[in-house]
């Protein structure tokens, strides 16, 4: 009977770790790009400019918030809070593409760069305009499912230089499961591993004890 227990703990235990590691593993994937996630913020980065990036679709969702994954196509909304003073100070432009580029979550500048007609695959864009408020807030109605990039360019305060970010996102491809939920899921699964691993020793002790 303890042979039985100690099996089927290594067994939840390699399952449970494979499942997390699988799990950290897509969240990396997905946090690729310009976006970061630290805790349950979704961080872009510009460079060396910061901001808080959600998404919202208000008719569908309410106030649920979303990074990279958006649940369905509609009316979206989408918020930069600068954390980077300097941000507010410069010209910050927003573009949404087709991904045409077929790197999917590993895209990067320089494929954006190799676009030859970059207006041709725009569903939205978002000229170069400075938020003294430090806020972006952009709207725009998705009709259409699939992959798409987003472009954010940012000035330097004192040059002519352009800074770019880039990012991946799915419209339609069910709920982000990047946001808390990946989080309380993973936490849940080392609890698990946790106790197993306490059952273990247990029974291991109660069997050198006879």
């Amino acid at each position: 009977m303890v042979l039985e227990i100690q099996k089927l703990g290594k067994l939840l235990y390699s399952t449970l770790l494979n499942a997390v590691l699988a799990v950290l593993t897509s969240f990396s994937v997905v946090a690729g790009g310009g976006l970061v996630l630290e805790g349950d913020v979704c961080i872009i980065r510009i460079d060396f400019y910061s901001a808080h990036f959600t998404a919202y679709q208000p008719d569908s969702s309410g106030n649920e918030q979303f990074c990279q994954q958006l649940p369905g196509t509609g009316a979206t909304i989408f918020v930069l809070d600068y954390l980077h003073q300097s941000l507010k100070e410069v010209p910050v432009s927003f573009r949404i593409i087709h991904d045409v580029t077929g790197q999917g979550s590993y895209v990067k500048l320089k494929h954006i760069e190799e676009i030859e007609d970059i207006e041709q695959h725009t569903v939205f864009y978002q000229s170069p305009v400075i938020r003294p408020d430090a806020s972006l807030k952009i709207e725009h109605d998705f009709a259409e499912e699939g992959t798409y990039i987003g472009i954010v360019t940012a000035g330097h305060p004192s040059s002519d230089t352009i800074y770019t970010a880039v990012f991946p996102f799915e419209v339609g491809g069910g709920y982000d499961f990047s946001l808390p939920l990946v989080l309380l899921l993973a936490a849940f699964a080392l609890f698990l591993i946790r106790r197993v691993s306490v059952t273990r020793k247990a029974a291991t002790r109660q069997q050198e004890t006879r």
